[in-house]
């Protein structure tokens, strides 16, 4: 392992942070979510899933952490732009790339990894990407809750594309409840009347 090569890895990492997803923009959206917000809510709902789906959930979100890492170097493309080019031998070429310096076992890993989620090649690999599917989905809720109707066309696909039966027990839930519903019950009045 190359140490100087891992730190620059982890700094990399932060073009997550910076990237938005592309496709909330053909909806109106203004300020998308980052690609970072949207992994780190997949990976936990990835470990929901597999528990449901009685798959390993540490091999699910480990999937699920790193299957958008090629987007800090190529970006992210909606599916418009998927039209017009492919970027899966891109993604493969830039995580193949972003593994150097972190070891055989790391690059050889995360490989198989990324190949499992985008082929949903094993049992983990579809509920990961049930996951990915379903954080789209619950991101266009939320879009569509604050007036953005065009966001309904992504709960539209990924519900047509989920596979888990898990997955679809908590889209069909998603779709009855509004995104503010959580913390309904949550608010508490803390002031008293004047006599």
């Amino acid at each position: 392992m190359d140490i100087k090569k891992i730190v620059n890895f982890i700094f990399e990492l932060n073009m997550l942070k910076r990237e938005s997803h592309s496709g909330w923009k053909l909806a109106g959206v203004e300020h998308p979510d980052s690609v970072a917000e949207h992994v780190f809510r997949a990976a936990q709902i990835g470990y929901i899933l597999a528990i449901m789906e009685n798959v390993n959930p540490e091999k699910v979100v480990t999937m699920l952490l790193i299957h958008d890492n090629p987007e800090a170097r190529i970006r992210d493309h909606h599916r418009v732009c998927a039209r017009y080019i492919s970027t899966k031998d891109a993604q493969v070429r830039a995580l193949s790339e972003q593994c150097e310096g972190l070891g055989d076992y790391i690059k050889k890993k995360w490989a198989n990894y990324y190949d499992e989620i985008e082929e949903r090649a094993t049992k983990e690999g579809i509920v990961a990407k049930d996951a990915d599917w379903l954080e789209i989905a619950f991101q266009g809720k939320e879009y569509v809750d604050q007036g953005y109707k065009s966001a309904q066309n992504w709960i539209d696909n990924m519900e047509e594309a989920l596979e888990t039966e898990s997955a679809k027990k908590i889209l069909a839930e998603m779709k009855k409840t509004e995104f503010t519903d959580w913390w309904a019950d949550l608010k508490k009045m803390t002031y008293k009347k004047l006599a």
